[in-house]
């Protein structure tokens, strides 16, 4: 009996323990330009639970990630989210990405856009505010791959953007 006590208590002590861990917000983005597709490619990795706080609070307190029965409605919630949030420039222009998708993994939310029609990038920039109206020390970093560049950015609330020049 007390050997059952103690194993529960070991296993409450565990729990809260790790509940208590996730006190850092980071999301990251990866960045990559195929020349060949003439595509930008961009997959962003979110934690479920604070980007489900998040659309519940501006959109729907209902909303679950997981519902696979509304996956359109949290879908158009998503873009609409992220169209806000993520700004991009290539080549000093404005352009808009494509929502691909999303799938979880664990407690993360991937989250997959592209731009399409890119010949050439002689400049990219990116501005991500992601989460950044729900958590002031919010972090997202972003990775871009391109013109064989590998560049890391690591962009806050006072810092929100990340420019790339080629030229």
């Amino acid at each position: 009996m007390k050997l059952i006590k103690v194993t529960i208590l070991l296993v409450v002590l565990s729990v809260s323990a790790f509940t208590a861990i996730h006190k850092f917000y980071l999301s990251v983005t990866q960045v990559d330009y195929i020349k060949e597709k003439k595509s930008v490619q961009i997959i962003s990795r979110i934690f479920m639970d604070d980007f489900e706080n998040l659309l519940r609070q501006r959109y729907d307190k209902t909303i679950n990630l997981d519902d696979t029965k509304n996956a359109a409605v949290v879908d158009a919630h998503i873009k609409k989210y992220l169209a806000e949030r993520i700004k991009i420039k290539i080549n000093g222009k404005d352009v808009t990405f494509n929502f691909i998708g999303k799938e979880t993994d664990l407690d993360v939310m991937k989250v997959y856009l592209e731009i399409e029609g890119v010949k050439d990038i002689h400049s990219f920039q990116i501005t991500n505010k992601v989460l950044f109206d729900l958590f002031e020390d919010q972090q997202n970093m972003v990775k871009l791959k391109m013109n064989s560049i590998f560049k890391n950015y690591l962009l806050t609330s006072q810092n929100d953007n990340a420019m790339l020049n080629f030229d």
